[in-house]
């Protein structure tokens, strides 16, 4: 009896001490973590994939294109681009420019960028066949929408998400033009594909031998009820906006703005700290300055792992993840910053 009297106490010592840690956390939510209906703060986006790298080739200047294998891949559609997680630990955006009817193996390319943030570059120098890459995805922000006709615009490695459109929408039958340049014909990804497979509807401009190409006269009249995509540079796909405010754009860097950034105030809720940010840092760096162990991983507002909650404040967004929704009350604190003097996050 003494031994089970002893068992009672001690499990019912822990139930009031759970009951009592309870009714502290939701009594202050500042002590020790928040308690949230849903946690917000760097949820992962999709499930991580081992894949093995079976191809690395060369098949433009400059340009490497790997083929990663698998079983039972998840499908995807055109437009839709995957994680790849560098040797590094980097993780970069790559958009999918194979089969999409494949489920055995994906396919991206990539561009040496020399003076980049290294990631092509360790794609180019460092991944080889035979390395197994982790992934995460597929996922689709620049989809195919139903439209009466599309107009393309690709600049360099960009024709990569828009390959895959010109492919199904030719199986439709459906109307569709493309303009496509680059430096240099060398130096364009899937030329000899694309000509042949849209012909006429094709138009290549070769900087070296054409100059840049003529938008105003693509873009001045478009048929009635077409898409309009682009992807290529960033000073491209401003350029194509500026022309046609409802265009469909893929970006694999954050938006930048014109007037250049300034500095404001960020408060830390949960750590009782308030920091400066600088014009010239992201707000990610300035916490991290404070928590070092703040997650993050791209480091350029696609793979969601830095988002964090916004209590007080207005957010000058720049990532190309969140919906709206959850632009209501979070942020990508990598690339996004503030529109307000002062931001109050929920860190």
């Amino acid at each position: 009896m003494p031994k089970l009297r002893t068992v009672a106490l001690v499990a019912g010592a822990a139930l009031l001490a759970r009951r009592a840690l309870r009714r502290r956390i939701q009594a202050s939510p500042l002590w020790p973590m928040p308690a949230l209906e849903e946690p917000v703060s760097g949820r992962p986006r999709s499930r991580a994939l081992t894949l093995l790298v079976t191809a690395h080739e060369e098949i433009a200047d400059g340009v490497v294109q790997l083929r990663l294998e698998g079983h039972d891949l998840p499908r995807w559609e055109p437009g839709a681009h995957l994680d790849l997680v560098l040797p590094s630990g980097l993780v970069r955006q790559y958009s999918l420019c194979g089969d999409p009817e494949d489920t055995s193996s994906y396919t991206v390319a990539t561009r040496l960028v020399a003076d980049g943030r290294g990631g092509s570059r360790e794609v180019h120098e460092q991944v080889r066949e035979g390395m197994e890459l982790t992934v995460r995805g597929p996922r689709n922000r620049f989809p195919l929408v139903d439209a009466e006709s599309y107009v393309f615009v690709a600049g360099g490695i960009g024709i990569t998400p828009v390959l895959p459109m010109l492919r199904a929408l030719t199986g439709r039958g459906a109307e569709w033009r493309l303009l496509y340049g680059g430096r240099t014909r060398a130096s364009m990804p899937f030329l000899e594909e694309v000509v042949k497979l849209g012909g006429d509807r094709v138009t290549v401009v070769a900087e070296d031998e054409a100059g840049l190409p003529d938008l105003d006269a693509w873009l001045g009249e478009l048929p009635e009820g077409a898409a309009v995509y682009c992807c290529g540079p960033e000073g491209l796909m401003a350029a194509v906006e500026e022309r046609v405010p409802g265009v469909h754009l893929e970006r694999f860097a954050a938006r930048t703005t014109a007037g250049g950034d300034v500095a404001f105030e960020v408060e830390l809720r949960r750590s009782g700290r308030v920091l400066t940010v600088p014009a010239d840092t992201t707000v990610l760096d300035a916490v991290r300055e404070e928590l070092p162990d703040t997650a993050y991983s791209c480091a350029q507002g696609f793979c969601g792992t830095c988002q964090q909650r916004v209590l007080e404040g207005e957010v000058d967004h720049r990532d190309e993840l969140l919906t709206d929704a959850e632009r209501g009350d979070s942020m990508l604190i990598c690339v996004s910053r503030a529109r307000s003097d002062r931001l109050v996050l929920d860190m």
